[in-house]
């Protein structure tokens, strides 16, 4: 739901009554899909996170106590506290480059394709059909309906799909079909190592104002993240790997989370996110029969069902 770092970042820009607000929405996101699908069909673990932070940063935990405060009102606990230096020995990070450990209360992991899986199976129960790789060309509205037409690979026609409601969900790639949005795609790189015996994390790790983050999962490290390197060459939709960034993260695997290990790199992908010139979602009605909710800002597994019972609701009024 966010780290210390990130959050003052957010100060900056954004009023204190803002960030809370976003914070809300996320923690209140997960509430409903944990409701939705429940912990075990998620493998939700609630192991907290933890936020590492390196000697420039240290001015930073002056502002941990105001931010408590400010977060408290929607979680009734402090969120972040110390979690000692002590911590990074044992989990084995760099020590010359970590200086200090906070631990965020609250947080979760799950898995995401067992989110996915559960999802679909819930859709099958209600009777809702779900069809994938169809590439969407445009849509059209009359009066009385709109129409979603999609590419047919293997016929020289189209599908017309008609609907009295359209609702178009596609993030980062929104603005194929509304094209005055204020949104732009970001694209994060993602790797993941073989397993590793006796692997001595556990919970969600974040440093650099987020912009990098790992977990354990299944006794593996999957690491996340470097696109300040490279911010105009990340606004893109193209789904490819980025040397650079992908040699920062390996690199930053080495020296700084397994410093010690001898581990190999199992897999490498990317994927797309969605930011703009504020970290809110857009979620609106576009026209009579056509509504959208987009730009996440990396943060869709958390506020994604709140933000989709919000947009929901608005066809309902």
């Amino acid at each position: 739901m966010g780290s210390l770092s990130e959050m003052i970042e957010d100060l900056k820009t954004m009023s204190k009554s803002q960030v809370f607000e976003l914070f809300s929405l996320r923690k209140k996101g997960l509430e409903i899909l944990r409701q939705r699908l429940g912990d075990k069909a998620i493998d939700y673990q609630e192991n907290g996170s933890h936020e590492l932070i390196n000697e420039e940063e240290m001015g930073l935990l002056d502002q941990m106590d105001d931010l408590n405060k400010m977060l408290e009102p929607a979680t009734g606990f402090d969120v972040f506290s110390m979690a000692g230096k002590k911590n990074i020995e044992r989990w084995g990070f760099s020590k010359t480059w970590f200086k200090e450990a906070l631990s965020v209360r609250g947080e979760g992991q799950l898995n995401t394709g067992k989110m996915i899986r559960a999802l679909v199976d819930l859709c099958i129960t209600e009777n809702i059909e779900i069809r994938t790789g169809a590439n969407v060309k445009s849509i059209h509205e009359n009066e009385k309906e709109a129409t979603v037409v999609v590419e047919d690979h293997f016929r020289n026609a189209d599908w017309h799909l008609k609907g009295s409601q359209v609702f178009v969900c596609t993030n980062a790639f929104t603005t194929q079909f509304l094209k005055d949005e204020n949104v732009k795609p970001g694209r994060g790189q993602i790797i993941i190592t073989q397993r590793i015996n006796n692997l001595p994390i556990r919970g969600i790790y974040h440093f650099d104002r987020g912009y990098y983050y790992f977990r354990e999962i299944d006794e593996r490290v999957l690491f996340g993240g470097g696109r300040l390197l490279d911010i105009d060459g990340e606004t893109t939709t193209e789904i490819e790997l980025q040397t650079q960034i992908v040699d920062d993260l390996e690199e930053k695997l080495r020296t700084l989370i397994l410093p010690n290990r001898d581990f190999k790199i199992e897999s490498r992908w990317s994927g797309i996110m969605a930011f703009g010139d504020q970290k809110f979602p857009i979620i609106k009605t576009v026209s009579p029969h056509v509504h959208a909710a987009f730009r996440l800002g990396g943060m869709g597994v958390a506020m994604g069902s709140a933000v989709a019972k919000d947009l929901v609701s608005k066809v309902e009024q």
